[in-house]
């Protein structure tokens, strides 16, 4: 099994529901600007809009960071639009609901459930280059923290404007980072 951290993001063309329109979007409308893949199981479930509500919530904070956000199912579009106008909670989603219904980015990304047809809860943040740069995948039944996502962008962004520097554990936009040295070893 190959490393997915720092691989490209693979090749795809998929239908997509947003503000109430279809649209394609394909890897190549991915470049240029950091992204967040939010892998759910399925509409009308339980835990997905909590998640899905969860992160269109921050959906403004993420712009303002430049970043896309897509949540990702294998339904089609037509159920993300149908799903969209059954349910007030999934009405706030802003950003663009990607149908896979084939499969084929989420058995590509690894989060394929094969003998349900369904994605397991995996969050992917892409980079400008279309990098995949962080990664986390939850089995169905846990869900996701936004606040945790947003703090996981803000420190990919941060170490990809500052090489010498890293994250700490529990680092936050603003608080002290790290420059890797022989001086560091042993003292932390």
């Amino acid at each position: 099994m190959q490393p997915i951290i720092n691989s490209q993001l693979p090749e795809f063309k998929l239908q997509a529901f947003q503000n109430g329109a279809f649209k394609t979007v394909t890897n190549q409308d991915v470049l240029g600007k950091w992204a967040i893949f939010v892998f759910y199981p399925a509409d009308f479930t339980f835990v997905c809009p909590t998640e899905l509500v969860d992160v269109a919530e921050k959906y403004e904070k993420f712009q303002e960071m430049g970043v896309e956000v897509y949540s990702v199912s294998t339904d089609s579009h037509f159920v993300h639009k149908a799903w969209h106008d059954a349910s007030e909670s999934i009405r706030k989603i802003k950003y663009p609901m990607l149908a896979d219904p084939t499969g084929a980015l989420t058995r590509a990304l690894g989060v394929m459930i094969e003998e349900d047809g369904m994605a397991y809860r995996g969050t992917f943040v892409v980079n400008p280059d279309g990098k995949i740069k962080v990664v986390e995948i939850n089995d169905n039944n846990i869900g996701r923290n936004a606040d945790e996502l947003l703090r996981k962008v803000e420190a990919a962004q941060f170490v990809a404007a500052h090489p010498n520097e890293v994250c700490p554990a529990k680092w936050k936009k603003g608080s002290e980072t790290l420059k890797p040295s022989i001086d560091l070893v042993g003292k932390i």
